[in-house]
């Protein structure tokens, strides 16, 4: 396999937000990684040490309880970056979120020294940070409404839409116990909830996957 060209990676996800010499200091302290699906990159609790920026595939952001209870908060994709492990950073805090791969994904990984150098030095990586802390917030906002407005079996469907869209497929492997679990709900009630929508005719339920009909 032919190493990855980390400039031409860079230029292709957020070449045209960032200043040629950001890119090219970019490019020579960024490190590869690539994950797997469903492999966590980021723990809560974990000292930062490293920046992620998406360049394929899709991470999952949530928020976890001391007895492994998980809340989705929002995902980052390709040309993204998690605002919140960014101001982690800033403050020199640990973790308050986990990132868990959606999929197979590839990541550029920044030392965090770098940030706050980047932020005065660069005006285009401020405002790629401020516009990642502004898209962040929305999609934050938009999560609390969904909790507070939105009745469950609503929040299931537009749940299964978003994960379809997300991954570019109407065949979703997820189980009921991980949507639950983003949904902060139990296994039981997803279950029977997705039986309705099936029963609808919105979804087909299949061992190891559900097919959405429609988005």
């Amino acid at each position: 396999m032919q190493p990855f060209d980390k400039k031409q990676l860079l230029h292709e996800s957020i070449g045209y937000i960032l200043e040629a010499d950001l890119l090219e200091e970019m490019s020579h302290i960024a490190k590869i990684r690539e994950t797997i699906q469903d492999e966590v990159i980021i723990h809560v609790g974990d000292t930062l040490q490293m920046i992620p920026i998406v360049i394929q595939g899709s991470i999952k952001v949530s928020r976890e309880n001391p007895n492994g209870e998980e809340l989705l908060l929002y995902y980052i994709e390709g040309g993204d970056t998690c605002a919140m492990t960014l101001q982690c950073c800033v403050r020199k805090t640990d973790s308050q979120v986990k990132a868990t791969a959606m999929e197979p994904s590839l990541l550029l990984m920044f030392p965090t020294a770098f940030m706050s150098q980047w932020m005065d030095k660069y005006p285009s990586w401020r405002t790629y940070i401020l516009q990642s802390y502004h898209t962040r917030m929305m999609e934050l906002m938009e999560t609390i409404d969904e909790i507070a407005f939105m009745r469950l079996d609503e929040r299931l469907l537009k749940y299964l839409t978003d994960q379809a869209k997300l991954l570019g497929t109407m065949e979703l492997h997820h189980t009921h116990q991980e949507i639950a679990d983003d949904l902060h709900s139990s296994r039981v009630v997803i279950s029977r909830l997705l039986k309705q929508l099936e029963n609808k005719g919105t979804i087909q339920i299949k061992r190891h996957r559900i097919v959405l009909n429609t988005l």
